[in-house]
């Protein structure tokens, strides 16, 4: 063997290596399926210098798709609209389970146990034909995309699981305490749509969701005449209702899967100002999604009223909301929900 093609075949050997390395990465750092393939189709298209880059998930019966990831070099497209397959080339795939190597296009069927997708790659007529080494590292990569989906899409069956059994517990939770006393079902999502709007990641927001549904878990152990008492709380009677954080975190602590979420639950009353309950922590010893929830919390609570509290308009409640920044609240927290507010669909929701 020549110098030369020594030098390009460990060229070769180190390009796919590298490559395995990084989907591997990718695929063992991703938590949501439309964000592993959004990120899988654009380190496709950088590997192996394609002009475009397809990942199509499948449904069961293999005639539409569940989700659909376009990559080119001027934009990306996706699209989790149920789609009817109707491209023959897609159709030969599927009916035959086979890969497709031509010139300038590669196929390839995504198969664990069964088919669950399709990858597309191509290049346009400016650039190179593909190469027997072009197809055998797209069906390296393939392969790891492969695990990559099917335990995403395994974990994603066990988190509905989850919140199935979650939102149970809640009905169970909430038919202990009056409706009065309870959150709107829009609750959780103006505490999610906060959290998104400080950008953050997918596996915080899960868990601040289940600590969203399950805050006020400690009230089912809170005597029934003081958290319906409607005139003032006796010193004692205020101390009770204080310990409800901690004890929702103590009734929880034994499901292993909300173990994440049980910091929120703890200290959602914690005050910025470190003067709040149960641990009087202050700024950021709270932890972010209790910083969120406080201020979703009190919010709800103006506009909804309580039986010991008269119901605010909107905008006295912002008010309010806004007085508070910087000692009740986290002013970075109340800056995301103001932007929030004055969304339309908020409006609408909280008129």
């Amino acid at each position: 063997m020549s110098t030369r093609n020594y030098s390009t075949l460990t060229k070769k050997y180190r390009l796919i290596l590298s490559s395995i390395h990084t989907v591997y990465r990718l695929v063992n750092s991703t938590f949501e399926l439309k964000d592993l393939v959004i990120r899988i189709t654009t380190l496709i298209k950088q590997i192996l210098n394609v002009d475009q880059c397809e990942i199509l998930i499948l449904d069961a019966s293999h005639s539409h798709t569940m989700l659909k990831c376009k990559a080119t070099k001027k934009k990306r497209y996706v699209s989790e609209k149920k789609e009817k397959i109707t491209k023959p080339l897609y159709k030969k795939i599927i009916k035959n389970v086979c890969s497709v190597s031509k010139k300038r296009t590669l196929a390839f069927p995504l198969i664990a146990e069964d088919l669950i997708g399709i990858i597309i790659v191509s290049r346009n007529k400016a650039n190179e034909i593909f190469d027997t080494s072009d197809f055998e590292l797209l069906v390296t990569i393939s392969e790891q995309i492969v695990i990559g989906i099917k335990n995403l899409q395994l974990y994603d069956e066990q988190q509905k699981v989850i919140l199935g059994s979650i939102k149970s517990m809640v009905t169970l939770l909430d038919a202990k305490v009056p409706r009065l006393y309870t959150h709107s079902r829009k609750f959780s999502e103006l505490v999610l749509s906060i959290a998104e709007e400080i950008h953050i990641d997918e596996r915080q927001l899960r868990i601040l969701k289940y600590a969203s549904l399950l805050h006020d878990a400690g009230k089912a152990d809170i005597p029934l005449g003081i958290l319906t008492k409607t005139k003032k709380l006796t010193h004692e009677e205020f101390s009770i209702i204080k310990s409800h954080p901690s004890k929702g975190a103590k009734i929880l602590r034994s499901l292993s899967i909300l173990k994440p979420a049980l910091p929120i639950i703890a200290h959602h009353h914690e005050r910025f100002d470190g003067k709040g309950y149960p641990s009087g922590l202050k700024g950021k010893q709270i932890p972010l999604g209790a910083r969120i929830m406080a201020v979703a919390d009190a919010f709800e609570a103006m506009t909804y009223g309580r039986p010991y509290r008269q119901r605010m308009t909107l905008q006295e409640a912002v008010e309010e909301i806004k007085k508070n920044s910087n000692s009740q609240f986290d002013p970075k927290v109340v800056e995301a929900f103001l932007r929030i507010v004055n969304k339309k669909r908020w409006k609408k929701y909280l008129k």
